[in-house]
């Protein structure tokens, strides 16, 4: 075990190392955290820089594992408040309040996880992305299995990818409107949908659900909760 951490620390400092050396003069951070390398580079400069890490011999990162969009808005800002939270069944939590600004350039991101099979190294990269319309540079050149990912950030985030072959939605209906994992996108929809039997089809309708904000039972095993009384009967016994 000592011996696999070690060749670990040794692959991911000669991995480090490879990365500041070919990007340290384009504006990239390299974050080392948990045992993981994070980069975190300009939207401009990513086509090329992926175009780099997935031919260039010290890195070879043939494989793009995952590709998703983040929504940072009201990021760590607290938004529940559970200490108080019923313990019986369901209570009326704290109202949203995101604040959210839509001009903000750091609001989005697009993650990116990569492997190089040749190395078995592993590197994240973290692109941001803002406006009233992010927009970022299509992998589907680089990596082919970017192509499906980067429509399921589009259809859920709306993350445009610029030279994308097929942007289009992917996981919501054709009609839909929004983007569903938005932070300001309604928990209760835009619209109902229902099969109408007179019709014979499928009908969109206003959302008849009054919007609110519930917390969920909350179940917490420490010591707010112990009864002391049963704990020393327990004891005795």
């Amino acid at each position: 075990m000592v011996i696999d951490s070690l060749t670990r620390n040794a692959r991911l400092d000669t991995l480090a190392a490879a990365i500041r050396e070919h990007f340290a003069d384009q504006g990239c951070d390299l974050v080392d955290q948990f045992g993981e390398l994070t980069m975190v580079l300009p939207s401009e400069r990513l086509l090329d820089v992926a175009s780099t890490l997935r031919t260039h011999v010290d890195f070879r990162f043939d494989q793009l594992i995952d590709l998703c969009g983040v929504d940072y808005a009201a990021y760590g800002r607290s938004e529940w408040e559970t200490e108080e939270a019923s313990y019986s069944g369901f209570g009326r939590g704290v109202d949203r309040d995101l604040a959210l600004e839509a001009d903000d350039p750091r609001r989005f991101a697009v993650v990116y996880h990569l492997l190089s099979v040749s190395y078995n190294h592993r590197l994240r990269l973290r692109c941001y992305v803002g406006g009233a319309q992010p927009m970022v540079d299509s992998l589907a050149s680089v990596w082919a299995a970017a192509n499906w990912f980067e429509r399921e950030a589009f259809d859920l985030f709306g993350i445009l990818f610029r030279g994308h072959p097929d942007l289009r939605r992917i996981l919501t209906d054709y009609g839909f409107i929004g983007h569903p994992f938005r932070k300001d996108f309604p928990l209760s929809g835009q619209v109902e949908m229902r099969y109408d039997p007179e019709q014979r089809r499928v009908v969109y309708e206003p959302v008849s659900i009054e919007p609110r904000v519930l917390v969920p039972r909350v179940i917490r095993e420490d010591s707010r909760y112990v009864e002391t009384g049963a704990d020393e009967e327990r004891g005795d016994a």
